[in-house]
């Protein structure tokens, strides 16, 4: 047996001749963030478009009856039009919520990796893939692996499909480490400091005064929230915390969701319409924000600050900024940090 805190590395003391080399006793630390395709091309974006929407967490319909509007119509047209949205804000890099979340995990593992602990990250669908970074972390000695889902705010669709995939991973494995999966953090003080840090000072960097903050969250349908989904309890607590620890007056913050996909009736109100609706209630100032997401992506840069600006100009506002996502700033380093101790307590 090996004593807690210590890293064996080679052939165990005391075993007999012949034992495999073993590397065991280190602790990882696993960062899960979405996922992107792999680069702008149509076969890229339809590869990733095919693996996320077939994830029964996302759409809960039977595969008999959605596989072949997946395989057919949707993945006929699809791709192109999102490969042209993700061409929009690509890197030389690649997809920025990659980009980030690889930082995040580098600089998370420099601040705090040692020799017992390795810091990593993964994608839910696409690349890194889950399974390959337990495997990869498993091959490293760590025997014991923490899975944290980088969304604040709990939902079927998203924190759930990160544990199934790392679940899934174990069952193909015979020397299994243990795992353990993450709390929410919607409400975590370390997240709404964070958070409302970040917004303020965006606030005060502008040249002029908001009439609305608009938190804008992804949305899930609406049938999945009236299945016991926590996920818009989670949003709307955290608009609440922000706007408390930044003193904003009642309705100062409007809580939407963006997103949506399909023909069912999905969380509202809707952040599109309410952009295209604000100015004529005499709203024409509004700064957007996205408490969902600690990385920019795809539904940050092009969805809420391109096509989100578009739409309430047009409507006849006069001034739109959208406040970036915590990303490779130090204090969401400083947050993962802190969720970091909280999820790892017991094991470093």
């Amino acid at each position: 047996m090996v004593e807690t805190g210590k890293v064996l590395e080679g052939k165990p003391p005391h075993a007999p001749d012949g034992h495999p080399s073993v590397t065991q006793g280190k602790v990882g630390l696993l960062l899960v963030n979405l996922g992107t395709p792999d680069g702008t091309d149509y076969k890229s974006v339809r590869r990733y478009l095919s693996e996320f929407l077939s994830d029964p967490r996302i759409i809960e319909v039977s595969p008999l009856i959605w596989q072949p509007i997946l395989q057919g119509p949707i993945l006929t047209f699809r791709p192109k039009k999102s490969g042209e949205a993700y061409k929009k804000i690509w890197t030389d890099e690649g997809s920025p919520l990659l980009v980030y979340t690889k930082r995040q995990a580098e600089m998370l593992n420099a601040r705090i990796g040692s020799e017992r602990l390795v810091v990593d990250f993964a994608m839910t669908y696409g690349n890194p893939s889950i399974a390959s970074k337990i495997e990869a972390l498993k091959a490293k000695g760590c025997d014991r692996i923490a899975v944290v889902a980088l969304y604040p705010q709990y939902s079927a669709t998203t924190s759930a499909s990160v544990y199934d995939r790392s679940f899934d991973a174990l069952k193909d494995m015979r020397w299994q480490p243990a795992v353990r999966t993450a709390a929410p953090f919607h409400d975590h003080p370390a997240y709404i400091e964070a958070l409302a840090a970040s917004v303020s000072e965006h606030i005060a960097s502008l040249d002029f005064e908001p009439e609305r903050v608009l938190m804008s969250y992804h949305g899930i349908p609406k049938a999945y929230f009236e299945k016991g989904d926590p996920y818009h309890c989670h949003c709307h607590k955290t608009t609440r915390l922000v706007s408390e620890k930044l003193g904003w007056a009642d309705g100062f913050a409007m809580t939407t969701f963006q997103s949506r996909f399909g023909p069912t009736e999905w969380l509202q109100p809707y952040t599109d319409k309410t952009l295209e609706a604000l100015p004529e209630q005499g709203v024409k100032k509004v700064v957007a924000v996205s408490p969902a997401f600690i990385s920019d992506c795809l539904e940050t840069l092009e969805e809420i600050a391109m096509e989100g600006r578009d739409s309430f100009m047009e409507a006849g506002g006069t001034h739109f900024s959208v406040a970036p996502c915590l990303n490779d700033s130090d204090r969401a380093i400083d947050l993962l940090e802190t969720l970091a101790a909280r999820e790892l307590a017991g094991w470093i």
